[in-house]
């Protein structure tokens, strides 16, 4: 095992590189997708409302790797796209749909009563919201976001199914190779395992550091 894990390093390391450029450019994507799909599913204004529910709706009712087929196979009958970037929009897509939801809900945990206070004492609708009511939303979605980073870390993996040669990918590579796929997936395996404990880590810190504003 330890033989094959140095063996596989070259070709493992270039995967992890390309794991955690797919996962840290969808997720800041996501992230601001997210927050306008959020603002548009708590606008009055019905359209805006009802284009949000229709996004959330394809998104979340379809399988990532179909979303992923679609825009990879669709995109490049149009326009010559590399496998890399039609995952980060398919991944970006995707994520954005559970971000807005996870948004939509902090905010909405924020009692109307502590924007009504502050509108009475001459605060803006726009400085209630970045100074009252966003730290406390924030401190609510935290674990939620957490989860999702980490669902979207994982979900990179079936980008190894329009050729994205990211760890998943270079896994199989490795057990074609050599007849002995068992002992390169758990590799593959440890070094998730090894980044989502990372990412636990860090959450926990800004939990810790976000517990003021608890609601």
């Amino acid at each position: 095992m330890i033989d094959a894990f140095r063996e596989s390093w070259p070709l493992m390391s270039k995967g992890l590189l390309i794991t955690l450029q797919l996962t840290v450019i969808s997720v800041v994507l996501a992230l601001v997708l997210g927050m306008v799909i959020a603002a548009l599913r708590m606008s009055s204004n019905k359209i805006a409302n009802a284009i949000a529910q229709a996004y959330l709706g394809v998104i979340r009712g379809t399988p990532l790797i179909t979303q992923l087929f679609v825009i990879y196979y669709g995109l490049v009958s149009i326009v010559d796209v590399p496998a890399f970037w039609a995952a980060v929009a398919g991944l970006t897509a995707h994520n954005a749909a559970y971000m807005a939801e996870i948004f939509r809900s902090g905010v909405q945990s924020v009692p109307s009563g502590q924007t009504e206070a502050a509108r009475s004492l001459g605060m803006s609708r726009r400085l209630a919201m970045s100074d009252i009511v966003a730290p406390q939303a924030f401190r609510s979605m935290l674990p939620a976001l957490g989860n999702q980073f980490i669902i979207a870390l994982k979900d990179t993996s079936v980008a190894s199914f329009i050729t994205v040669p990211e760890l998943f990918l270079q896994a199989q590579k490795m057990a074609a190779a050599t007849y002995e796929p068992l002992q390169f997936y758990l590799i593959a395996a440890l070094y998730y395992l090894v980044i989502v404990l990372a990412l636990t880590a860090l959450l926990r810190v800004l939990e810790r550091r976000y517990g003021k504003y608890e609601i």
